[in-house]
């Protein structure tokens, strides 16, 4: 299962942990996805949404 949004795309991102005598490591940020249901062309099917997309679905409905 991917950790991509179903509506805008957003998926994981890469940047650095930086301690405290900063040396860097890699990491990855990953999006706040959520699982919903939606009706789509009449029938209900479930999709993961970042949490941005989230609060505009809740805001349009």
């Amino acid at each position: 299962m991917s950790r991509v949004c179903e509506i805008c795309g957003k998926g994981p991102m890469v940047g650095n942990t930086v301690s405290h005598s900063v040396q860097r490591s890699s990491r990855r940020f990953l999006p706040n996805l959520h699982t919903v249901q939606v009706e789509k062309d009449g029938t209900v099917q479930r999709i993961r949404v970042c949490s941005k997309c989230l609060k505009k679905l809740k805001a349009s409905a």
